[in-house]
């Protein structure tokens, strides 16, 4: 693939990736045919969605398995269900307002090794 069509997909993406993996990207996108590559950039979770999720239905781990972190999101819904009754929830809405300004950065990293692991099996 050409540097331009390169840097144009990353363009395209940039809100769905980490600024410091993309440099990583650029290098093997370089060793590949573009619409191959292109169909790997298809399967990028959204952030502002991820967010969303977050706010909403959070509590629920929702937003975690949303961008593939099924641990964190199990624990989440662990912590919801079993912790909260017990605690009257303190733990869970501590949890849940940090993830919500955290979820973003999360969804760009994951998004970023999802894709720099399915570029590098190509």
């Amino acid at each position: 693939m050409e540097q331009k069509q390169a840097d144009q997909l990353i363009v395209m993406n940039s809100s769905k990736l980490a600024p410091e993996y993309i440099e990583s990207i650029r290098e093997r996108l370089l060793d590949m045919d573009y619409s191959q590559a292109a169909v790997y950039f298809g399967n990028l979770k959204d952030p502002t969605l991820a967010i969303i999720l977050s706010i909403i239905i959070g509590e629920l781990g929702v937003d975690r398995f949303y961008i593939g972190d099924i641990g964190m999101g199990v624990g989440k819904l662990l912590v919801t269900v079993i912790v909260g009754t017990i605690s009257c929830g303190t733990l869970f809405w501590i949890w849940w307002l940090i993830d919500i300004f955290l979820i973003m950065g999360a969804t760009r990293k994951k998004n970023s090794e999802t894709l720099l692991q399915s570029l590098s099996i190509y």
